[in-house]
């Protein structure tokens, strides 16, 4: 086992983790008295951090070394998938927050109890933690493999759980005493950690294409092997399939669902928003939050943009054959970013990226490990004391926060391992389906939430029965599902963005169906009256 690092990749190495260890002893100083304080800061976070916060929890490891193949492979058009955004943004912003405020609650699920009652809170808090599990075990999984590829120059399984356990102790022994406060100082650390990381890396390709600028966009605008333009940012073609996730149409219905369902119902960020000090400032920090991830995004994939010119460009790298690109490291499949870090990138960036992977992944690990806990301490663990009758003082409540973030590290750990085994031994493609999964939980959050909103029905039966719903339409539709069920000549390849569609209109369809409690619906009648 030998590490491909050099002296200056360790001294970045170190410096990171020494600023990390500091500032972690230091927001830790404050020890947090209640629940509400542990989960949301007292609301009391400024809106600026709030927004990088939001930042950083939608960037992961898979962004990072996911952006640049992107933009190798395609062009900007992954950048309109923030209209969506915009419009999710809007939606959340005054149907949802408001509300969210005006309950008190400390999850997104606690609204379901004021509407539909607390067997529909438990049902939603459950969907969230099984998603999270997959979908944050696997990124975990990801960036445990890009970790150990850079830092121990292998992917032995010893070398890849190492990675993996690091990268969850790290974002564990972080958080662990300060909470949500910890999380959103140091994700906005991490957010300038990996985009320095990002910037280094285009400093460091520009200076080894020989090519100037305008020879550089004028080949993206006329690439050699496709039809479309490499700067193509509306890409207004009717595709409903895999490919076709990132056109216009997709970006304006599709990604508007899963923006609203990320924003408001996903407990990972909807957490961020609650620890403003009122529904205004979450608003703001939502907002500014989107703005900021454009340009982070266009350096990802500007990093892709250029890695084209690089290895498939030789006329402009003025070399006879161009740069080679592995494909493949140790047999593990790896992105065309990867293929660059390992083979061509000099000394110290090489450091500054494995840095940037690291907090890429940790601002995500971190997020999850806070929001878990606190959806199995304020919607299971607190109401089912409450309902044994049973006494306790908030602090337990805080003891209860930090055994619920360990529980959430190891299950963490254990699916990322999971996935390394599963890859090695199955040819079913779990990762594909792990990264995927919040749509399955997604489905059934939107069909129902969108029943507590805008409709006067829905009851408890029906609610359960769209969470089912919501999550057995997208798996029917998976490649690996369609096979089970269909012949060849019929079977068929839908993205997932229009996948999410159509589970959420099923979902909402049968949700609707039931008739509602009269009593909930009239308490909800009145505080609504006051939103």
């Amino acid at each position: 086992m030998t590490s491909q690092f050099d002296w200056p990749d360790w001294l970045a190495f170190f410096i990171y983790f020494a600023l990390m260890s500091f500032t972690g002893w230091y927001f830790s100083q404050r020890k947090s008295n209640s629940a509400r304080d542990y989960f949301l800061a007292g609301n009391s976070m400024p809106i600026w951090m709030v927004a990088v916060s939001v930042l950083a929890t939608s960037q992961s490891a898979a962004t990072f070394l996911g952006g640049p193949d992107q933009g190798f492979r395609g062009d900007f058009s992954y950048l309109m998938t923030n209209i969506g955004a915009f419009i999710a943004a809007y939606v959340v912003a005054v149907a949802l927050i408001p509300r969210f405020y005006q309950y008190k609650v400390g999850t997104a699920y606690e609204l379901l109890e004021q509407r539909f009652g607390s067997r529909s809170k438990t049902q939603a808090s459950l969907l969230y933690l099984f998603g999270r599990v997959f979908a944050s075990g696997a990124r975990l999984y990801m960036a445990g493999i890009a970790v150990s590829m850079i830092l121990f120059a292998d992917i032995a399984a010893s070398s890849v759980i190492a990675s993996i356990v690091l990268l969850a102790m790290a974002g564990l022994a972080y958080s662990f005493v300060g909470g949500i406060r910890s999380v959103i100082y140091s994700d906005v650390i991490q957010c300038i950690v990996y985009v320095s990381a990002a910037l280094a890396v285009i400093v460091s390709l520009l200076y080894a294409i020989p090519a100037d600028f305008s020879q550089i966009i004028d080949a993206l605008a006329h690439p050699h092997d496709r039809e479309l333009s490499k700067l193509t940012l509306f890409d207004f073609r009717l595709d409903f399939t895999s490919a076709g996730v990132f056109t216009f149409w997709s970006a304006l219905i599709g990604f508007t669902l899963l923006n609203i369902a990320a924003f408001g119902l996903d407990q990972d960020i909807t957490q961020r928003m609650l620890s403003c000090k009122d529904a205004k400032s979450g608003s703001k920090a939502l907002l500014w939050s989107i703005i900021m991830v454009i340009p982070v995004m266009l350096l990802f994939i500007f990093i892709g943009m250029l890695l084209y010119i690089f290895y498939l460009r030789p006329d402009l790298m003025l070399a006879e054959g161009g740069s080679t690109m592995s494909e493949s490291f140790s047999g593990e499949k790896i992105t065309v970013f990867m293929s660059y870090v390992l083979n061509e990138m000099p000394t110290g960036v090489r450091g500054l990226v494995t840095v940037g992977v690291v907090a890429a992944a940790l601002s995500t690990i971190n997020s999850g490990l806070n929001a878990m806990s606190s959806v199995l301490v304020q919607d299971l663990y607190r109401p089912w004391l409450e309902k044994k009758k049973r006494q306790r003082a908030e602090k337990h409540y805080v003891l209860a926060g930090q055994a619920g973030m360990t529980l959430s590290a190891v299950a963490l750990s254990a699916m990322a391992i999971i996935c390394f085994y599963w890859q090695k031994s199955s040819d079913m493609p779990l990762l594909a389906f792990a990264l995927s999964v919040m749509v399955f939980s997604y489905s059934g959050l939107l069909g129902v939430y969108f029943t507590a909103l805008f409709t006067n029905r829905g009851s408890k039966t029906s609610v359960t029965w769209a969470f089912i719903a919501g999550f057995l339409v997208p798996l029917a539709l998976q490649p690996y599902t369609l096979q089970a069920y269909l012949p060849a000549d019929w079977r068929f390849d839908i993205g997932f963005t229009w996948q999410l569609c159509i589970g959420t209109l099923i979902a909402f369809s049968i949700c609707v169906a039931g008739r509602p409690c009269r009593e909930k619906q009239q308490q909800w009648k009145v505080v609504e009256q006051t939103v």
